[in-house]
């Protein structure tokens, strides 16, 4: 009965491998190379002893229980250690891999199985860059199937991202209404009406493009659109998330002043090793 007084542990922290967020990548990267050869190694022995009749013998059984407890235990403290490596970053550190994970796979698979389709016929793009859909235009075969793909991959990733931003807007507006002050909530529902009109034109602009029935629209309309979101939301981004900040804004103004603090300085001190000079002769 004597821990009554006293304050009982319960929860435990791992103290990690490194705090340095530059080491801290290297080993992420590593570690997760050893953990896809560990499941990749393993479950391909799996399979291979389960699939080829002639490995089944008391050795191969044995080493493919080997390889299940392998997985088992890598995948017990692998998963944990590549999650807690980024601990103090956590959840920015995940909504900044995800959609870069997300881009890169998108990519990857449009790309390629636009490079599978035989081109031979014109070789001019209707376009300003070299855009997925006047690619396929080009390709004298069937191309459906990237056209779904497209249709798939854009939709998907589109209402994902959509409703990430809607929650995320939902809890920042909860958050306004809670402020007190008029003037605040005002230049709060300012910076957010702007922040969600460049949202909506991105946004808006990739529907139409890569959602939208291939027969609906000319490429010629496509063109003008893909401005917005190659040219337009490009230069609206720092105007909108930056200059409106005031930090920004404090930091770009000391920022000036130092500059001009350092010109009147220097000029200052020419002027005076001048008329010094002359003084001195």
């Amino acid at each position: 009965m004597a821990y009554r007084n006293q304050t009982l542990v319960t929860e435990f922290f791992f103290v990690g491998l490194t705090n340095h967020f530059q080491y801290q990548v290297v080993l992420f990267l590593v570690f997760l190379f050893v953990y896809l050869v560990t499941l990749l190694g393993n479950l391909g022995m799996i399979t291979l002893i389960w699939m080829d009749s002639r490995l089944h013998t008391p050795m191969y059984f044995f080493l493919s229980h080997l390889s299940f407890v392998d997985v088992c235990s890598s995948s017990v403290t692998g998963p944990k250690m590549l999650t807690d490596i980024f601990t103090d970053k956590k959840v920015c550190v995940q909504l900044v891999v995800g959609p870069y994970a997300m881009g890169l796979i998108s990519t990857l698979t449009h790309t390629t199985f636009a490079f599978r389709l035989p081109y031979c016929g014109p070789n001019i793009i209707n376009h300003f860059f070299c855009d997925l859909l006047p690619v396929l235009s080009l390709a004298c075969a069937d191309t459906h199937v990237n056209k779904f793909l497209l249709f798939i991959f854009a939709g998907a990733l589109g209402v994902l991202s959509g409703v990430i931003i809607l929650v995320s807007y939902i809890n920042i507006v909860m958050a306004i209404l809670r402020i007190r002050s008029a003037d605040g909530r005002r230049k709060a529902f300012s910076t957010c009406s702007s922040h969600l009109t460049a949202v909506s034109i991105l946004y808006g602009t990739l529907f139409f493009i890569y959602v939208h029935p291939s027969s609906s629209f000319s490429l010629d309309i496509n063109k003008v659109v893909s401005l917005f979101y190659t040219a337009v939301i490009p230069m609206l981004n720092p105007l909108i998330y930056s200059l409106r900040n005031k930090d920004v804004k404090d930091s770009f103004r000391r920022k000036i002043e130092r500059k001009k603090f350092l010109r009147a300085l220097r000029s200052h001190k020419e002027s005076q090793d001048k008329y010094g000079y002359v003084a001195y002769h």
